[in-house]
């Protein structure tokens, strides 16, 4: 039968780290070795003394005297000492193994006064306060090499974030969403402008001298085609000859007449032409008949298997195109995030409204997340001990103070020793 779970707030785990030092462990081992050989001396001295009586002289009460006081006062301070980490010789005395009985509430404690005495705004701030904070951030990144490493870092962060992206739910979401804005913005009035903007650009007659230059080379690469053509038209009564100077005539009058057009800007066909463009989109922005014609040429544009392949191939295309460049050292957007880093560098250590816009930043960001996260903060370190295994709990924290606390076990059989030597003296002297 498996055994039951604990709730994650009541499971232990074993504490990790460096503190439980070889070199603290044979320190607190000394340091309890001299604490009860003091003890064991003035235990044997009392001892001695004992044995051998006041017959001997007046001194010797003083020295069995201070012999005793010496042996309370360790015995006191060892229980004392002993009591913060254990049951003095196993045995359950109220008020003893404090750090192991006390330990959820050690932590609790612990992180209440780390949130009350450190993680305050207060504190924060006044301390960012003196520290040049975008100085530091600039000679950080303007450190040889820092900003291609940065890079680096940069486009492997990239291809890791791109393995935790669902491909096909994001691509049917960029598809979704490019075809709702597509269909949700009139087409009249962007076509309108765009055509407004040509007009006023004179682009619509360098438009016109591009399409016409390409039709007359068009004919003449068809001249041979556009000839069979009429000769297969032509009865069959009518002479070759016949044919060939009509056609010869007409191909020249048409040729002659694009190139008149194509260089003459004050030709009337311009004019026209500028009129016609001109009214078509006056009409585009009042006529509503011309504008649903366009609406519905947009849709049709649309609904084309092209058009909808394509709309479904912008995630993937932009994702591929960007995880390439990052991961080439030699493309244009790696060298453009090294030129931005640097960039940034420079203005962070020589430009003074930058320089105050990030320290100003800095203080209001690091006030804010105090007061948002030092409950969390306090939290964490009370659950944290309180997860921590009781034994390993109070062997570590021995470790770490134990020496010091021995010296109140050798204070104690020293000072001890002299309060009953002043105590017995006194006596000795009101006797």
């Amino acid at each position: 039968m498996p055994s039951p779970q604990l709730p994650s707030h009541q499971l232990t785990v074993p504490l990790t780290g460096s503190l439980d030092d070889p070199q603290r462990a044979r320190d607190l081992t000394k340091m309890k070795r001299l604490a009860t050989g003091l003890f064991l001396l003035a235990a044997a001295v009392f001892l001695v003394c004992v044995l051998i009586g006041d017959e001997t002289g007046a001194w010797v009460g003083y020295v069995r005297a201070t012999a005793e006081a010496s042996m309370v006062g360790a015995l006191a301070d060892w229980f004392a000492v002993t009591a913060l980490f254990r049951h003095p010789m196993g045995l359950p005395i109220p008020h003893t193994a404090v750090i192991p009985r006390k330990k959820d509430q050690i932590g609790t404690s612990l992180g209440t006064f780390v949130q009350e005495n450190f993680l305050t705004r207060h504190i924060v701030e006044e301390r960012l306060d003196s520290i040049d904070v975008p100085g530091k951030l600039g000679a950080f990144l303007a450190a040889p090499g820092r900003a291609e490493r940065l890079a680096d870092d940069a486009g492997a962060a990239l291809g890791a974030l791109s393995d935790l992206i669902a491909d096909d739910e994001v691509q049917q979401t960029v598809s979704a969403f490019v075809d709702r804005k597509l269909r949700e913005t009139p087409a009249a009035p962007g076509l309108a402008r765009v055509l407004e903007l040509a007009v006023d650009g004179n682009r619509h007659q360098e438009v016109l001298s591009a399409g016409l230059s390409g039709l007359a080379e068009f004919l003449a690469d068809n001249r041979l085609v556009f000839r069979t053509r009429l000769g297969d038209a032509s009865p069959a009564w009518v002479p070759d000859w016949v044919d060939d100077k009509v056609f010869d005539r007409v191909f020249e009058l048409l040729r002659s007449f694009l190139a008149e057009v194509g260089a003459d800007p004050e030709h009337p066909v311009r004019e026209m032409y500028d009129r016609r463009l001109r009214a078509y989109v006056a009409r585009l922005r009042t006529d509503p008949e011309a504008a649903a014609r366009v609406e519905h040429f947009k849709l049709e544009v649309l609904e084309h298997p092209a058009v909808r392949t394509w709309s479904g191939s912008l995630w993937t295309t932009a994702k591929d195109s960007v995880l390439t460049a990052a991961a080439d050292p030699d493309s244009d957007l790696r060298a453009r995030m090294v030129s931005v880093i640097r960039s940034g560098a420079r203005l962070l250590t020589d430009d003074p409204t930058v320089r105050e816009l990030v320290q100003r930043q800095a203080r209001r960001g690091a006030g804010w997340a105090v007061e948002r996260f030092a409950g969390d903060a306090a939290e964490l370190v009370g659950t944290t001990v309180a997860r921590w295994d009781t034994e390993e709990t109070s062997r570590r924290i021995e470790l770490q103070v134990g020496r010091d606390l021995q010296w109140i076990r050798v204070n104690g059989t020293v000072v001890g020793g002299l309060a009953g030597l002043v105590i017995y003296t006194i006596a000795q002297l009101l006797s």
